[in-house]
């Protein structure tokens, strides 16, 4: 039985008009020498939306990643994330925005080194947050009833099946109560039951905190089961954009066959 969390998946409040927009592609282009990854990509993402990115590997999904999170800088285009330009802001200021933004790696990245606590308490303790060590508590054992491994908290890492690294890393990236999580692949490595659980894990979290998500993936099952919007990045660009029953209909076989 998968673990049970202490997400309700009830719909979210219905909007009283055009969603938020929250993350902003505008016209992106991003080249190593001779490669060139983004040609003119663009694309908006909603508050309380998932949009999932398929591309081919190569395509440029990680450069994309990269970009918004201030890792690397498009050549041309910009990039807004909560109303703010990226390329305005200093170190200083990108690290309070980055502070909004959760970010659940392929790999988990969790510190082998630390119990699950001093995983989490670790954000809580380099971020620009607004609490008391007081409260430190509370916040670790929220986000691990929110991803069902309360009963892990002085475990670590290698006591983990892979799973529950992945809720872990998910309960990491909670604590923080970001307005938007990127996820990357967040299904890789895992077996088809689990995969569905981490699927499932990511429509509790959007319901109950109303996070909008950007989704790399390459697994269909989780894409259809996470997915509001699908966006396909290819020559550089988003190629085509819709639902995936759209898109799985769509009359342009580069677009289809990711769907079959």
């Amino acid at each position: 039985m998968p673990p049970e969390t202490n997400l309700q998946p009830t719909a979210p409040p219905a909007p009283t008009g055009p969603a938020e927009v929250v993350l902003t592609l505008e016209h992106l282009t991003k080249s190593f020498g001779d490669n060139h990854v983004l040609q003119d990509f663009s694309l908006d993402l909603h508050r309380g939306e998932n949009v999932v990115v398929l591309g081919k590997s190569g395509s440029g999904k990680s450069v994309l990643v990269k970009c918004i999170i201030g890792l690397l800088r498009p050549d041309t285009g910009r990039i807004t994330v909560l109303g703010q330009d990226i390329s305005t802001l200093d170190h200083e200021a990108m690290d309070q925005l980055r502070a909004k933004l959760g970010f659940l790696f392929q790999s988990n990245a969790l510190y082998d080194s630390m119990t699950v606590r001093e995983n989490l308490l670790f954000p809580l303790r380099r971020q620009w947050l607004a609490h008391r060590r007081g409260e430190e508590k509370d916040l670790v054992q929220q986000a691990l009833e929110d991803v069902g491994l309360a009963n892990t908290i002085d475990k670590m890492p290698a006591e983990l099946s892979g799973g529950q690294r992945k809720r872990i890393a998910l309960a990491r990236t909670l604590i923080l109560r970001p307005e938007i999580i990127l996820y990357d692949e967040p299904t890789t490595g895992l077996d088809p039951i689990t995969a569905r659980e981490i699927t499932s894990l990511i429509r509790e979290v959007q319901l109950k905190y109303r996070t909008a998500a950007f989704i790399i993936s390459h697994d269909m099952d989780s894409v259809r089961g996470s997915a509001d919007r699908v966006a396909l990045l290819a020559d550089g660009r988003c190629y085509a954009q819709g639902t995936y029953a759209e898109l799985a209909k769509h009359a342009d076989p580069r677009v289809n066959d990711f769907f079959k």
